[in-house]
């Protein structure tokens, strides 16, 4: 990209500043001995630069052996040059794009088949999340197989909150999948139970297909809750009708193979 092309992006990209709190200078906790993340992305131009950029800094602080993947899942603003850009600057970084918009599971599926290390951790490029708080996660790996964190005090509006109980209660019902905050985009995992799962969900109901599945495999599921930021720019797709239909017709066809 030429430096023209550069100039003119970062004109007309909107650079929010966030509320996360800034990387700690020393960590001395536990080390992963490898970690691979990754975080979906869709018309996400206005978070992704500063919310990567901190995501690296303090997942560098529980690894040596640490690679990023950054999943457009076919935005339509600059998102997907943003994230070409950063691969570009950072060594740890990886870029993925989806050619059209396929929905969250697809852009999570990506995100999971590009996965190469030991373990696997991932959130969402919206900065709803403070990735320093792995180190929340990481000493309950000696508790369980997947760390799956709950948001504290969420900062969404009601009508999300009151789908999500509903959906997490049914999945209780009907999956005895008993995890307080299935759809929360905080999530350690150990890689090697991926090996022996097919994931199929191009939509919303990825998060619950993946934890059903590992949990049948055989692996753990401990929980952790975390702090949970607004959105400060860009806009919120997990409440409209037409993702709510298509996670709906999802689980019917998946009936099967989780049940």
């Amino acid at each position: 990209m030429s430096d023209m092309e550069n100039q003119s992006l970062e004109e007309n990209t909107t650079v929010i500043s966030g509320p996360l709190p800034p990387p700690p200078e020393t960590y001395d906790g536990p080390k992963l001995p490898s970690l691979s993340a990754f975080m979906p992305a869709y018309n996400e131009e206005a978070n992704i630069r500063r919310v990567a950029e901190d995501v690296l800094a303090k997942l560098k602080l529980v690894t040596d052996d640490l690679e990023l993947i950054l999943v457009d899942d076919g935005s339509k603003d600059s998102t997907g040059k943003i994230i070409d850009e950063l691969a570009k600057k950072h060594s740890e970084i990886k870029a993925a794009h989806h050619e059209k918009n396929r929905g969250y599971g697809a852009a999570l599926r990506t995100g999971f088949e590009n996965c190469s290390k030991e373990f696997i951790f991932y959130t969402d490029g919206d900065g709803q999340f403070d990735s320093g708080e792995i180190i929340k996660l990481i000493p309950l790996l000696e508790k369980g197989d997947v760390v799956s964190a709950y948001r504290v005090n969420r900062k969404d509006p009601w009508n999300r909150i009151l789908n999500a109980w509903i959906y997490n209660t049914f999945l209780l019902i009907f999956f005895r999948l008993n995890v307080k905050d299935v759809d929360c985009a905080f999530k350690l995992y150990k890689s090697k139970f991926f090996d022996t799962v097919t994931l199929k969900s191009d939509g919303a109901l990825i998060d619950a297909e993946v934890l059903i599945k590992l949990k049948k495999a055989g692996a753990k599921i401990v929980q952790v809750g975390v702090n949970h930021y607004p959105r400060l720019v860009g806009e919120q797709t997990g409440s409209k009708f037409k993702v709510i239909l298509k996670t709906a017709k999802e689980i019917l066809a998946n009936w099967r193979d989780l049940a």
